[in-house]
């Protein structure tokens, strides 16, 4: 199996050199990192500030995973869409300037009804979105979750451009829609550049509407949780052996990025998963 293996620097919890070189001890080869707000935002990295990051990742022997541009809510509003678009697109220059071609994000949820008015909306923000991306040969990547695999194709399929592609996160899968993490992989076949690797139980049925906050407002059960849970790689409902031959049957050759957003020893769980996944790729 040719993966990569990469690791979400915010998951770290600490600052971001301090994180590369831990991600580089672990036997990782690449990162993704928010570039949303903050010091890595477009309005911060100034041209010393982007040399001296990239100087950090070739000193630990990385690069780029990816680049997180999620925004945090969706383009289903088309009153936020313009400037919510100008951003994505900025982020998009920042990661080629990074070296990186892949920019992962939330779009919302996409609908199941194609005439529902939010599906017109996310297709125009996505076919904007495609065209900029396909002009720099990169890819704004759709992550995976919030709708069925089928659902998501479907709406990339109309777009008729890979610019806007997939980031096939499975445990968002197995947590929020109940989807088959493997049948995924071949449906989404022609769309994924990147993964990340995740592992979490469904706990119950949920409303995805209300799980990523796309419309208001949000009923006081979903405010307590209890839908879903995200746990250590290996230790939840994705079945890894069977997902990532998959991947390696459709030719991927990109990269899994082990993203952990919760627990109390995100260090040694996301240690656990590189071993995992390395383990389970042979090595």
């Amino acid at each position: 199996m040719e993966f990569s293996i990469g690791v979400m620097t915010d998951s770290f919890r600490t600052d971001f050199q301090t994180a590369v070189e831990k991600a580089a001890k672990m036997g990782a080869k690449g990162v993704q990192t928010h570039c949303t707000s903050g010091a890595f935002s477009p309005e911060q990295m100034t041209e010393s500030r982007i040399r001296e990051t990239k100087d950090i990742l070739k000193s630990n022997g990385l690069v780029f995973s990816a680049i997180c541009g999620d925004l945090g809510h969706g383009f289903g509003n088309a009153e936020m869409n313009k400037d919510n678009i100008e951003k994505s697109k900025r982020i998009m220059e920042l990661a080629k300037k990074l070296d990186c071609d892949i920019v992962t994000t939330h779009i919302g949820v996409v609908p199941q009804d194609t005439a529902h008015p939010r599906y017109k909306i996310m297709q125009e923000a996505c076919f904007e979105l495609a065209e900029f991306a396909d002009t720099m040969q990169a890819h704004f990547a759709v992550e995976t979750g919030p709708e069925t695999a089928q659902v998501l194709k479907s709406f990339l399929d109309a777009l008729h451009s890979n610019g806007v592609a997939v980031n096939l996160d499975p445990a968002n899968l197995v947590m929020v829609t109940g989807d088959d993490p493997v049948q995924a992989v071949y449906t989404l076949k022609d769309y994924i550049v990147h993964t990340h690797a995740k592992d979490g139980i469904k706990l119950k049925e949920s409303n995805p509407e209300y799980i990523y906050k796309v419309v208001h407002p949000i009923p006081d059960a979903y405010k307590e949780g209890g839908y879903f849970k995200e746990v250590p790689l290996g230790e939840g409902n994705v079945p890894f052996p069977q997902y990532l031959a998959a991947l390696d049957d459709i030719g991927y050759k990109g990269f899994l990025t082990v993203e952990r957003e919760c627990g109390q020893t995100p260090e040694a769980d996301i240690q656990t998963a590189v071993q995992y996944l390395m383990k389970c790729i042979g090595r």
